[in-house]
């Protein structure tokens, strides 16, 4: 059989390093792909595919794009799962003996992306990893394109619902796990279902080895670092092996990764998938989208830095007042000096991401475009610094005072770097005039290189009286002097015989070959040289990468309190007075999502919950009426104050709340067979389990996914749980058609019953959309279908319907608390109750109607 051909058996040596990756492999000025790699490349990108002589009676199939083109390539493929690895040229191929030396000098996978026009510059790009250790589940993500790490463990009992919500909150788009991991099957499903393509890689579980860790840790980190790595040991496990990972891909010592943010549990709110899913913190709950959103509302920042901390911030609000306090204090500052704060919006306005600008620089991926965007942000941070120097809260001080100006490294890029360069760095024309003589030198020559040869001419007729001494070129001499054989006597001693024609000679000198070698090699060499003064400065930059990871969390921290302040003025936010008691006391308070996505007056409404006589409120009244706007809204409102925010209200005294909890809505789990009985059930459980009594419960309809008496029960139950302080004790909202739930008031301490204010006429109903004291005295739900559109037939044979069961259901049902008695269940072991046992007995469920069932019902409660 054929031999491969040099350059084919150089491709499979080095494919053979990298076998789960599309090689791209660099041939003069294409990246080509090949077979398998090629098939694939060519479907996904669509491609033309070709074939290349390989030395084998067949072609090898190959497609390629251009290496100028390849990011936006690169980026598809690698939003559809796939690595990336990219084989580079590692020698010049002018120079080179054989087959030019190539290797790969990184490779591309979806959560390891550091190049612009391939992120989202408003979210993070985690790499995750989760591993257990021992009875602890470490979990940690790294945004290498802005050098953040954050780490933290849980309990491997009951763990892994906490590691689905830190998921759920950071969204990497690639997680690394150990063996172990894969026993927790619904963290694996999760990601595998969930978690909007990402993909889960099983890495060796030698990675994840304590004195791995520990010894990969000491090389990268210091010693303050490390003492908390060493408290946090199952999360330092993870964090070591995505290093590891991100240093084997990234082919660096990952510089801007400086330090890990260990973060326990009771760090910020506890904010569920649920909750930030039901609350519509970064999305909507139907299309996804930003509109629509909490964040759509904040979200005045102008640098793509102030875009993620806020979406960080709302995600994570604290749970420290002291904190929380500092934030409030800096909005108030701004909002009380409009002046100041439109000062500041205009230096950020146009500022670049510093942030992923310093670790490409750091990387040595940056181009000198970069660098120019970086010098103009830098600018700025001298008079940012001054705008901040007269504030006089503490969050605005600091952050001024964190400001470094780095002047003299703006001055040099200005200096060095063209106002305009290309994108590219190794053909020259990013270097102004003027920086380097040698390139100066360079450049003249280039331009005036014939009028050098002229002079050349010139002088050496005057010099040796030839008048018709002539510099000629051809490739195979160079330049070369020409002299008739009638004047070869005047021929100085100096000239070297080059070549002898019939009627002539030809010469060079010392000089012609000096202009020689620097007129032929000067653009070559122009090119070389100006890629070494641009890496030179582009070290320089990254030499400044501590400070300038500074200046990028002050922006950062900068514009999201300006955004808050400008969101605060313009939809009359006020300031919440946070304690340290358990009240929650909102005075008109409004949803800051609806109330800008409706084209009329929101109607606000009052709040007290605390954890003795306003504990829980139970919530009536007809659907649409707006049950779970005012709920929705206590909770926002919570969660905006916790994160610095000022909040839509007339005014807010408000408690720290350790989490929020949300059980709303109806929805199915397919992909892992759960009904929506089942999801139902299954978050209220995760909410019993988890909430305190320093929570906030938002219950919206439990118990309608089944019966009527099984739901009802449910109901009462649960609340009877959430409402118990020896139980749970947590400020709950508990929205309920169960209108017999509202007996509850008189037989459970510190519950309330609340409803929406409805007017009737005859038919027709107004929701007016307040909450009163009281319960409702009625659903209105025939009412709410013929608003809907029901068929006006539909909707008058229900109204019969209504009226029957109602009347067959005589009184309502409400259970009594048998949790102090001894006897959890009804007996049938005595004699009165033969005639019911008997009557229950003779009753086939299957082939029951529901009026035959509300009949039967009606007897069953004669009977007893």
């Amino acid at each position: 059989m054929a031999e491969y051909t040099p350059m084919m058996k150089q491709y499979f040596e080095i494919k053979k390093q990298y076998p789960d990756t599309i090689l791209m492999f660099r041939l003069g000025d294409f990246y080509e792909m090949f077979f398998d790699d090629a098939k694939t490349a060519s479907n996904e990108l669509e491609l033309v595919l070709t074939g290349r002589d390989c030395g084998q009676e067949e072609r090898a199939p190959m497609c390629g794009v251009p290496y100028h083109a390849a990011d936006s390539y690169i980026a598809k493929l690698v939003s559809r799962g796939y690595k990336v690895a990219v084989c580079e040229q590692t020698e010049d191929p002018a120079l080179a003996k054989g087959i030019v030396k190539r290797d790969v000098t990184r490779v591309i996978t979806p959560g390891t992306v550091i190049e612009s026009t391939m992120l989202d510059e408003s979210k993070n790009n985690y790499l995750g990893c989760i591993c257990v250790k021992g009875e602890k589940i470490g979990v940690g993500f790294a945004d290498v394109s802005t050098g953040k790490v954050s780490a933290s463990e849980f309990a491997l009992k009951g763990g892994s619902k906490d590691v689905i919500n830190e998921l759920g909150k950071f969204m990497p788009k690639e997680v690394l796990i150990n063996s172990e991991v894969l026993k927790l099957t619904d963290v694996t499903d999760y990601i595998k279902y969930k978690l909007d393509n990402a993909t889960c890689e099983l890495s060796d579980d030698e990675k994840f080895d304590e004195h791995f860790a520990q010894d990969l840790l000491k090389k990268h980190f210091d010693d303050e670092q490390i003492i908390a790595a060493s408290q946090n040991k199952a999360a330092a496990c993870a964090v070591a092996a995505m290093l590891d990972y991100l240093s084997a891909v990234q082919k660096n010592d990952l510089q801007n990764i400086r330090k890990i943010d260990f973060y326990a549990e009771d760090s910020f709110m506890n904010l569920d998938i649920s909750a930030l899913r039901n609350l519509e913190i970064t999305e909507t709950l139907r299309s996804r989208e930003k509109r629509g959103s909490l964040l759509w509302v904040l979200d005045k920042a102008k640098t793509s830095m102030g875009k993620r901390m806020l979406r960080s911030w709302i995600e994570r609000p604290l749970l420290n007042i002291g904190g929380i306090t500092k934030r409030h204090n800096a909005v108030k500052e701004l909002t009380d000096s409009p002046l100041l704060c439109d000062d500041i919006i205009s230096l950020l306005d146009g500022c670049q991401d510093l942030e992923r600008l310093i670790t490409r620089i750091s990387y040595s991926n940056a181009n000198a475009r970069e660098l120019r965007a970086l010098s103009f942000t830098l600018k700025r941070m001298p008079e940012i610094k001054e705008k901040l120097s007269p504030c006089k809260c503490d969050l605005l001080k600091s952050t001024g005072a964190g400001i470094k100006p780095l002047e003299s490294l703006t001055e040099l890029i200005d200096k060095a770097i063209v106002d305009e360069p290309p994108l590219t760095v190794r053909e020259g024309g990013m270097i102004q005039e003027g920086f380097n003589a040698e390139l100066d030198e360079l450049r003249d020559i280039v331009k005036n290189g014939k009028g050098y040869l002229a002079d050349i001419q010139l002088r050496e007729q005057e010099r040796t009286g030839i008048k018709k001494l002539k510099i000629g070129y051809n490739r195979v001499f160079g330049y070369y002097i020409e002299v008739s054989n009638s004047f070869k006597e005047l021929v100085p001693d100096d000239y070297i015989r080059k070549q002898t024609l019939v009627n002539c000679e030809r010469y060079i000198t010392q000089e012609l070959k000096e202009l020689e070698s620097k007129v032929l090699g000067a653009q070559e060499r122009i090119a070389g040289l100006e890629y070494e003064i641009f890496d030179k400065i582009r070290e320089k930059a990254a030499e400044n990468l501590n400070d300038i990871q500074q200046n990028a969390n002050c922006v950062a921290t900068l514009d999201v309190l300006c955004s808050f302040a400008k969101t605060a003025t313009a939809n009359n936010y006020v300031c919440p007075e946070m304690n340290a008691g358990t009240e929650i006391v909102i005075k008109e308070g409004r949803h800051p999502v609806v109330e800008k996505m409706i084209d009329y007056p929101f109607v606000p409404n009052d709040t007290v919950l605390d954890n003795t006589e306003n504990l829980c409120a139970i919530i009536t009244g007809p659907n649409m009426a707006g049950k779970s706007t005012y709920m929705r809204q206590v909770a926002l409102i919570c969660l905006m104050a916790q994160a610095g925010s000022f909040v839509p209200a007339q005014s807010a005294r408000l408690c720290i709340v350790d989490g929020i909890f949300t059980r709303i809505g109806a929805s199915d789990d397919l992909a892992s067979g759960s009904s929506t009985f089942m999801v139902e059930m299954s978050e209220v459980a995760d909410i019993l389990k988890t909430a305190t009594s320093k929570s906030l419960i938002i219950f919206d309809e439990i118990g309608r996914g089944t019966s009527t008496y099984d739901g009802m029960s449910i109901a009462q139950a649960v609340l009877e749980y959430a409402a118990d302080k020896r139980k749970i004790g947590a400020k709950t909202l508990f929205a309920t058609h169960y209108h017999e739930l509202t007996e509850l008031e008189s037989k459970i301490p510190g519950v309330k019953n609340y409803n929406i204010a409805v007017k009737k006429r005859g038919d027709n109903i107004t929701f007016l959309r307040r909450i009163i004291p009281g319960c409702a005295d009625g659903s209105y739900g025939v009412e709410v279908a013929k608003l809907a559109g029901v068929p006006n037939t539909v909707v008058e044979r229900a109204k019969v319907i209504l009226k029957d069961i109602v009347s067959l259901s005589g009184r309502p049902i409400i259970f009594e608390d048998k949790s102090n008695s001894d006897d959890d269940q009804l007996s049938f072991a005595n004699g009165e109750t033969d005639a019911v046992r008997e009557k229950l007995e003779s009753i086939d469920i299957n082939t029951l109607t529901p009026i035959e069932s509300m009949q039967i019902l009606y007897e069953l409660i004669s009977m007893i």
